[in-house]
């Protein structure tokens, strides 16, 4: 099939789907496409590299950016303002229930001051600031449950079946070479195969989680229907997935799956508190096992990884070598410019490496000690949010639970807390949300789910009566 007559068919074949989607909500507003779009060129390419620029490999392209991303940006971030300005959205009770990202992100705009490159740093930290926007433009809709549903099922709709038809018909665009072996890796609509991961891990925890929640009802015929197209679009993600070999995405969608699943068991609907002390107690006993006993390598050998973690371990090493402030770090996503980076590409012989592949050490090179104990502030408050809504039970909560948990693995040997998909779905679920907007989010189950026990679904094999 010519490319041209394949990139039709997807035209059509997604514009057919928005249309007639089976799974469309009802009273969402259009202002959730505001979201959708920031996020996808999150998940995928930055606006100039799909009009044909390249991804900038040297420090000067680093540091200056493109004029036409900043403009996309600044649009998107000013909608979002004027967005949540007409909404009267109460940000002195957004500000007092989210102290502890406050605190964070005061202290990633004061760490302005101290970088070497201060006018670079704050255009970034403006920037990431609109993640914060475009999320609350989902989370205060008038049907929020609806709009983050919404939200994510686009974005699964624009990037899996693109990646797709780049990779058949557009291979330049959709394939590439490895920076360490060579070796031909698979991009579909991203840049990498790590972005492509982490597309597929959201994606695909998404369509799990809304098949699962969906289930108790699937005897009516429009929750049928949406079940077939959740499947489907598993089917892809998988293929894709499988094709991006990145073994870290792997197993974190298998871990926000089993999340999914033990959240959704009759053992832990009777005793919620059990799961949350298992989830941050699992991620300790990692740490002690990988660090402490230094298994690291050997649990890495278990699932197909290189026990350096494909050289991550010589990066890190490398890294800690090198002098910065400990307690202040380099400043707000500085650590990775100037000659900092030219030491790096020119001492470390691990190549043209701009990112720590490890999010708590990507932390503390751009905002030290100080910084990370904030971000873990951040982590502790989430989490007593996002557990706060498990009982009563929403059937969010356990989407938002499960991605808390890929994050904190995602992050061991990926910059998962740099501004990009994982973090936005992260955030979908750690920021606490105003009166009102938390109790339309999350007191009450989605209308999927009325007349399942006490609210919330059960998984098929545990369902009763069936």
């Amino acid at each position: 099939m010519p490319p041209s007559l394949a990139l039709l068919i997807w035209l059509i074949l997604l514009l057919a789907l928005l249309a007639f989607d089976p799974a469309k909500e009802s009273g969402t507003s259009a202002a959730v496409w505001v979201p959708v779009i920031w996020m996808f060129f999150l998940a995928s390419r930055l606006p100039s590299q799909w009009i044909g620029g390249q991804v900038g490999q040297s420090a000067t392209s680093l540091e200056e950016g493109s004029p036409l991303d900043r403009t996309v940006d600044l649009v998107l971030i000013l909608l979002a303002i004027g967005i949540l300005m007409s909404r009267s959205f109460n940000w002195g009770s957004f500000f007092s229930r989210n102290a502890a990202l406050m605190a964070f992100l005061f202290f990633a705009l004061v760490s302005v001051l101290w970088s070497d490159f201060p006018f670079v740093a704050f255009k970034r930290w403006f920037r990431d600031l609109g993640n914060y926007l475009v999320i609350l433009v989902a989370l205060s809709d008038p049907h929020p449950f609806g709009a983050v549903r919404t939200l994510l099922r686009r974005l699964g709709y624009l990037l899996i079946p693109l990646s797709i038809l780049l990779i058949k018909y557009y291979t330049a665009m959709g394939r590439g070479y490895s920076v360490w072996t060579g070796a031909i890796e698979t991009y579909g609509a991203t840049t990498s195969k790590n972005m492509l991961g982490v597309a597929c891990m959201i994606i695909g925890l998404f369509f799990f989680w809304d098949t699962v929640t969906r289930w108790a009802d699937r005897k009516e015929s429009r929750t049928r229907r949406i079940i077939f197209v959740n499947v489907a679009f598993i089917a892809m993600t998988l293929w894709l997935l499988n094709l991006s070999s990145s073994t870290t995405s792997r197993v974190c969608l298998g871990l926000g799956c089993l999340v999914i699943a033990a959240a959704h068991s009759k053992v832990f609907q009777r005793q919620p508190t059990l799961l949350k002390v298992l989830i941050p107690g699992g991620f300790c006993l990692y740490l002690i096992l990988a660090y402490g006993f230094g298994l690291n390598g050997a649990m890495a050998g278990a699932v197909g990884k290189d026990p350096t973690l494909t050289d991550r371990t010589k990066i890190w090493a490398f890294l800690l070598s090198m002098p910065i402030n400990p307690l202040l770090g380099t400043g707000y996503e500085s650590f990775w410019m100037g000659t900092r980076l030219q030491t790096f590409w020119l001492k470390s012989g691990l190549g043209k490496v701009n990112e720590a592949h490890n999010g708590y050490l990507e932390v503390y090179l751009n905002l030290g000690i100080i910084g990370l104990l904030l971000l873990g502030g951040f982590l502790i408050a989430s989490y007593r949010t996002i557990c706060s809504r498990l009982k009563p039970f929403s059937s969010l909560a356990s989407f938002t639970l499960a991605v808390w948990t890929m994050m904190l693995f995602y992050s061991v040997t990926e910059a998962g807390f740099r501004s990009g998909l994982m973090w936005s779905a992260f955030l979908l679920g750690g920021i606490a949300l105003p009166g009102l907007a938390e109790d339309r989010m999350h007191s009450v189950a989605a209308p999927d789910n009325a007349g399942t026990a006490e609210g919330f679904p059960i998984l098929p094999f545990e369902a009763t009566g069936q």
